[in-house]
């Protein structure tokens, strides 16, 4: 995977070798040692500038909304808002390296080498780990819906803390070997200050490949036509009145149903998060970030980052709880004594 063109400090300069000022330069100190920065529009500058930070403040704002909704209230501490919880620091971690793309608009690296690298660790981490729980998403409403007697007892809370916790360790290791060579030397690919280059081996090209988006998405996938094909059959049975010849088979169609609807909504989920993934994806395994205009990059780059922002939308528009959560933190109604124990659903 070779992010060189497309994830910040696009392009890859060379030492100034003509006069200083006919050129801007990331450290005009340096003079022949120093990268050019890229020419933007004033409109432009201000624009991108605008709709990064813009992007950043929704995503950092609404995930930070969701963390303390489900951290806070305990009715809300559920086996699937754990995952949610999960998913929301990852999308909050996104945001805040927005802000570092911030800065980077007109092609310079300011930050130095070891920060250059660490911020793709970050990144990597926080892609890997929201790809783990997508996945997580997709088994939790599988059992729900396709082994709803025993849901209660497969997927309880300390288990899914396990997998949450194993997701994010494997996003770790997987992150740090994937980029070890570049940690052993960072910027050694960097041919003028200003610039920040990693660059990842074919077989792990190929590795990053198979586990991060093949694999997964696979999964994810071929759970949901599973969990498609059995909703469609309970649609039908109550449409049908088959469940409901007794009390506790209408409790039973009543329980499926909120399963259903959550199923619905996390599907949205899902399929928003592969259409923001997968342009970038694609750009980046085929290695022609190098032929895209500006305008391009920075769309699939906006796309990516939008999805974390998207997530939380997605929460507020069709869960309630949310809804009512948000407007128990920003009223300061959690500051009240037992506000913890509030119904919220």
């Amino acid at each position: 995977m070779n992010h060189r063109d497309l994830v910040g400090q696009q392009s890859c300069n060379t030492p100034l070798m003509m006069e200083e000022e006919e050129y801007e330069l990331c450290f005009p100190q340096l003079l022949n040692a120093s990268c050019k920065k890229i020419k933007h529009s004033y409109f432009g500058t201000v624009f991108l500038s605008f709709i990064l930070c813009f992007i950043s403040l929704i995503t950092v704002l609404l995930n930070l909304l969701l963390i303390i909704s489900i951290s806070y209230f305990r009715q809300l501490q559920t086996s699937t808002n754990l995952i949610l919880l999960s998913l929301a620091v990852s999308d909050l971690f996104v945001g805040l390296l927005l802000f570092i793309q911030i800065t980077l608009t007109d092609g310079c690296w300011y930050l130095g080498d070891i920060v250059c690298i660490l911020y793709f660790i970050s990144a990597v981490i926080n892609t890997s780990a929201s790809v783990g729980n997508m996945v997580l998403i997709s088994i939790d409403r599988y059992v729900a819906i396709c082994d709803p007697l025993h849901y209660p007892t497969k997927v309880t809370v300390k288990r899914i803390q396990l997998c949450i916790s194993l997701c994010w360790s494997c996003s770790l290791g997987y992150s740090i070997v994937i980029w070890s060579d570049n940690l052993k030397h960072p910027g050694r690919l960097s041919s003028c200050s200003g610039e920040c280059i990693v660059i990842v081996g074919i077989i792990e090209q190929f590795v990053d490949l198979f586990l991060t988006l093949i694999i997964p998405i696979t999964v994810i996938i071929l759970l949901y036509l599973r969990v498609f094909v059995v909703a469609v059959s309970q649609v039908q049975a109550m449409r049908s009145h088959v469940a409901a010849s007794s009390q506790k088979h209408s409790g039973t169609v009543i329980i499926q149903k909120s399963e259903l609807k959550a199923a619905m909504i996390l599907g949205v989920v899902v399929v928003a998060f592969l259409m923001c993934l997968c342009p970038y994806y694609c750009v980046i395994l085929t290695a022609q970030s190098t032929r895209l205009n500006n305008v391009s990059a920075v769309f699939v780059l906006c796309l990516f980052y939008f999805n974390s922002c998207l997530n939380p939308m997605i929460y507020a528009v069709f869960y309630p709880w949310f809804r009512k959560a948000i407007k128990l933190i920003v009223t300061l109604q959690v500051l009240k004594s037992g506000s913890a124990d509030f119904r919220i659903l």
